[in-house]
């Protein structure tokens, strides 16, 4: 039989290009998130099937690559059901490893607690442009701090660390399910309803209010629970103050607090974050995860038409594991589509140094390669990016190869002097 050469569909082989990029993308992450006091952490790519299965991940709870029990714990003559074959599965995210990761050492962290992860998750999704069923993500939590600090720094450390990557004029929108969910009480729905309603809703940027009035209607919800609703969302279009609209229209319903804590947010990004992005109130925003209890966010870019990336608060997750509720609140940037959208405007890798090639005569001497290989370290120490290769008999297609990789420089060395 002979083997496939193919990866597997939705996986993909990376190329020394794209590798170079990933790598340097994953540096400017890194070093951006630890000067905004992030530390870095790793949990497994293989979560117990129940943690995975928590209600926590919405729709990526039904494309989990489920492993089967291993060794005398697999008894397929006896299993009744899917639960008797299987026990563990492959990450989908990294939100859920990283609550049970801190409410396993939550003891041993400080508080509150300011995490990096970065990984790869699996998804049995289908493929598309900018999307795999493995793929890299990056999230930023901050666990244990209560108030909207944590949703001033995460949008302040993933704009900058967009920004310091060369990306403008993109867009943060923002809102809050509190605001959400007083808006669909306001409107008379039940509380049952919510989660259907949202997922209406969420379609308005596709189908326009006409649309998300007929799906209303079309989902047995009454005119006038649909017209009040609705009108809303008309109020914030004219209003000069979308905020100051809607929440002096919910002042009845919405918790204490919710209107100022939201405003400060906003106002202070605004005070201190850049001309390279907008901070937008979004009301039609609401984020596929049912475990979010508070602001929400995302990532726009018009490059790629669509989401890049978004976070929110997660106040109740923890407690699913603990029994204690600790506040939570993550970003996570969609790595895959930002490096897609490098590669696809042919973003090179900045270099402090020169990258120079040393060609080598093929038989050459066991002393001169001596001397090569030093002088090669040396000029290494300069900074510069230093390939020592043999020599090809087609000289000028390799070095058009070494051109196209970057190298500006090419040093020849031969047995013999040329003449």
């Amino acid at each position: 039989m002979t083997l496939s050469k193919k990866p597997v569909t939705g996986m993909k082989d990376i190329l020394p290009e794209e590798m170079e990029i990933r790598d340097y993308v994953m540096s400017v992450i890194k070093e951006t998130y630890k000067n905004f006091g992030f530390t870095s952490i790793e949990t497994p790519c293989v979560e117990n099937i129940a943690n995975l299965n928590c209600k926590a991940g919405g729709e990526n709870e039904k494309l989990i690559f489920k492993i089967l029990k291993r060794g005398e714990k697999l008894k397929l003559e006896e299993a009744k059901t899917e639960d008797d074959l299987i026990d563990g599965g492959l990450r989908y995210d990294l939100t859920v490893p990283l609550v049970r990761y801190y409410s396993n050492h939550s003891n041993e962290l400080p508080s509150p607690f300011k995490a990096l992860q970065m990984g790869n998750v699996w998804r049995a999704d289908r493929p598309q442009r900018g999307r795999y069923r493995q793929f890299m993500q990056c999230d930023i939590d901050i666990l244990g701090e209560p108030s909207n600090l944590a949703e001033i720094e995460l949008i302040l450390a993933t704009t900058t660390t967009l920004g310091k990557l060369g990306f403008k004029n993109f867009q943060i929108r923002i809102n809050d399910r509190q605001i959400l969910k007083a808006m669909a009480a306001y409107s008379g729905f039940n509380e049952e309803d919510y989660d259907q309603v949202f997922i209406i809703l969420d379609k308005m940027d596709k189908i326009g209010l006409e649309g998300v009035e007929a799906e209303l209607l079309e989902s047995g919800y009454t005119k006038e629970q649909t017209d009040k609703y609705l009108s809303l969302f008309k109020g914030m279009e004219t209003a000069d103050d979308a905020i100051a609209y809607i929440t002096d229209a919910l002042a009845d319903i919405l918790p204490q607090g919710v209107k100022e804590s939201f405003r400060e947010i906003i106002d202070s990004v605004e005070a201190t974050k850049g001309d390279f992005f907008e901070l937008i109130f979004d009301p039609t925003l609401v984020r596929g995860m049912s475990y979010y209890t508070g602001t929400i966010f995302e990532i726009a870019m018009p490059e790629f038409g669509g989401s890049c990336g978004g976070g929110g608060r997660y106040d109740k997750m923890v407690g699913k594991f603990t029994g204690n509720d600790v506040p939570a609140c993550g970003f996570s940037i969609g790595f895959e589509r930002i490096i897609l959208l490098l590669l696809e405007s042919g973003f090179k890798v900045p270099s402090g140094g020169k990258k120079v090639a040393y060609l080598l005569e093929k038989g050459l001497p066991s002393g001169m390669l001596c001397e090569v290989m030093d002088k090669a370290n040396k000029e290494r120490e300069t900074g510069n990016q230093v390939l020592v290769a043999r020599m090809n008999k087609n000289k000028k297609f390799q070095k058009e190869q070494l051109t196209a990789q970057g190298y500006e420089e090419f040093k020849e060395f031969y047995k013999e002097p040329l003449k």
